[in-house]
């Protein structure tokens, strides 16, 4: 028995020396060639694939040996584009990582829930060397466009934004969130990590996007007109009930905020009697029956989660009216038209009043 123990110690004994020599192996330099190779660590990249990268790039003897320093240690790796060498242990690519000695930096974004795509054009423009005008024609270029409805990683976008009529054909998909991206990237490849962002948010919804009643185009659709109507999930979720009754209904949808979006405007801008008339594919305050049991053709804002699960569960309720109270906020729900004509009325005084 004795001599098990001492067999099994010997076997121990040689298992850590082994670990511990390929340990200092695999994190020494990888050669004394001092050739520079730019190296890009994208925003969101987990320390695996980092290491994993290292060693694809010909930059570190072995993944596993990186991987087991980073499972210990704390690395607070910032994303961006370094200069690196065969010669520089990966100890010290952790401390040019950590520090910020970057080639080129890493930019943090916020794209706001409900804004539309030219308001993240904008935004996006403010924080790169592109205008909102270069990002707008780069993300509506229709080859462009065609690429992305045909790879398989954006499922969530189908043939339907292809429509010609449809004034921005990714409206409605770019998730809105705070997002860091490299500063030498170009509209598109921005428009693509964003779409990747959607994907993953998306993912525990996709077999209610998928095999739903409706297209997914028109679950983001009424998820836009919901996210610009209501600001809580539950009011949203009435909204949602009260759009789809009118569509069942084969009644227009009579939402100001498409109106809005067709001719342009925001809510806040002045907007006329013409300008509520309008005829567009997006204008469901048309009385002329041409909108009647129809969404807009394609979404007018970037919506939230919220919005979206609003659009895929909406409440069982009768109404088929509501009004806000532009003073709070607050939605009110009616199921006839005298009732929604009283609320207003009784609106209107409450403001005035204010």
């Amino acid at each position: 028995m004795k001599k098990v123990w001492i067999v099994i110690g010997v076997i121990v004994t040689l298992l850590i020396v082994g670990v511990v020599g390929f340990y200092f192996w695999g994190t020494s330099a990888k050669s004394n060639q001092s050739n520079i190779v730019t190296f890009i660590i994208e925003p969101g990249t987990s320390k695996t694939t980092i290491a994993k990268n290292l060693e694809n790039a010909g930059l570190i003897r072995s993944q596993y040996a990186l991987d087991m320093y980073l499972f210990f240690s704390k690395s607070n790796i910032q994303a961006g584009e370094y200069e690196l060498s065969p010669s520089m242990s990966p100890l010290d690519m952790l401390k040019k990582f950590e520090s910020g000695d970057i080639k080129i930096h890493s930019v943090t974004v916020t794209l706001l829930e409900g804004k539309r795509l030219e308001d993240y054009a904008e935004t996006l423009a403010n924080s790169f060397g592109f205008t909102k005008k270069e990002f707008m024609d780069a993300v509506d270029n229709k080859e462009f466009v065609e690429s992305l409805v045909g790879n398989e990683d954006y499922w969530f976008l189908t043939e339907d934004i292809l429509n010609s009529n449809i004034y921005h054909p990714l409206e409605g998909y770019l998730y809105p969130d705070t997002y860091e991206f490299l500063e030498s990237m170009t509209p598109e490849e921005i428009v693509k990590s964003i779409l990747n962002s959607t994907s993953k948010k998306l993912e525990s919804y996709k077999e209610q996007l998928t095999n739903g009643n409706r297209k997914i185009h028109e679950y983001f659709t009424m998820a836009s007109i919901v996210e610009k109507e209501a600001n809580t999930l539950e009011e949203r979720k009435t909204v949602s009930q009260v759009f789809y009754s009118r569509l069942n209904a084969n009644w227009s949808l009579g939402s100001d905020v498409t109106a809005y979006y067709g001719v342009g405007k925001i809510l806040g801008d002045d907007i006329s009697i013409s300008d509520l008339n309008d005829v567009n594919p997006y204008n469901t305050r048309l009385t002329d029956g041409q909108m009647n049991g129809k969404l807009p053709i394609g979404p007018i804002a970037n919506p939230s989660i919220t919005s979206i699960e609003a659009a895929l569960d909406p409440s069982e309720t009768n109404y088929m009216f509501f009004v806000a109270n532009v003073c709070t906020g607050e939605v009110f729900f009616q199921e006839t038209s005298q009732e929604f004509y009283n609320k207003v009325y009784e609106l209107q005084s409450v403001c005035d009043k204010n």
